[in-house]
């Protein structure tokens, strides 16, 4: 990559964009004076050696690669023009025809980062417009894999899936931990002792499902063949209505990312 090549981070004194930016930098994607990064109130204290404004068309103006990192619902208040240049957004529900338009810009790219992406373990699902190039794939990859894992899919209606599956992946397993960690506290067991437990749970159940070559569903019908507590958990947990659960939520978070695209 380019060395000459600068990147602008539009929120980059947000959590998302901090993210980006620290990831950015650690994975020699651009060193740190090669990045500009907006903020709205007081300046950060982060990357000092980085370009901070205020001024979003100041940040197009200084950069190669601009990454789109608002809420959607401050995204009506963004007015820029990147001139044809390679935009990325990390926001939810806005398509691509509509980046296009209002960015002025057939290079843009939509992308669905999640939290992890603070500790470099984000699953990131992406697509690009027609006008964007070979080399400007390789540009969206270098960045999204600072951050973790990518994958190009091939619809909008894939991202806006993923808008849930993956988007908002992360709060799905810290709801179950924080359900489980409520249950033992009522149970009697300290609230230290809960959380330690329940974390060591969930991050060597990941560990094991990513070491294995088994369908989640195979592991799930192993501890059922063993019909021991485990098993009894499960089925109970399915009696009430687990499955569904899961399902329900993510269709609303699918419709959730087609209103914001329909809405702004």
């Amino acid at each position: 990559m380019s060395e000459s090549m600068s990147i602008g981070i539009i929120g980059g004194g947000g959590w998302l964009g901090r993210a980006f930016a620290e990831a950015i930098v650690d994975a020699q994607v651009v060193a740190a004076e090669h990045l500009t990064l907006s903020y709205r109130s007081e300046e950060p204290d982060f990357l000092p050696n980085a370009t901070w404004t205020r001024d979003n068309q100041e940040l197009v103006d200084r950069s190669d690669v601009i990454i789109v990192s608002v809420r959607p619902q401050d995204w009506p208040a963004i007015d820029i023009s990147a001139s044809g240049k390679l935009v990325m957004s990390v926001m939810a529900g806005i398509p691509l025809d509509q980046l296009a338009r209002r960015l002025k810009t057939d290079r843009v790219v939509r992308t669905l980062p999640n939290a992890a992406a603070e500790v470099r373990n984000s699953y990131t699902p992406w697509i690009g417009s027609q006008g964007v190039t070979a080399d400007d794939r390789n540009v969206v990859r270098r960045i999204l894999e600072a951050c973790g894992a990518a994958d190009e899919v091939k619809t909008e209606g894939d991202i806006d899936y993923m808008t849930g599956l993956t988007g908002s992946g992360p709060a799905f397993p810290a709801l179950l931990a924080a359900a489980m960690m409520d249950d033992a506290v009522r149970r009697g067991i300290s609230p230290d002792l809960a959380r330690r437990s329940v974390i060591a749970v969930l991050i060597g159940a990941g560990k094991l499902i990513e070491a294995r070559a088994d369908n989640p569903k195979d592991i799930v019908q192993t501890f059922l063949d063993y019909r021991g507590t485990t098993a009894a958990a499960i089925e109970a947990m399915r009696a009430a209505g687990f499955e569904a659960a899961v399902a329900d939520g993510l269709a609303a978070a699918l419709q959730k990312s087609v209103s914001m695209g329909q809405s702004t």
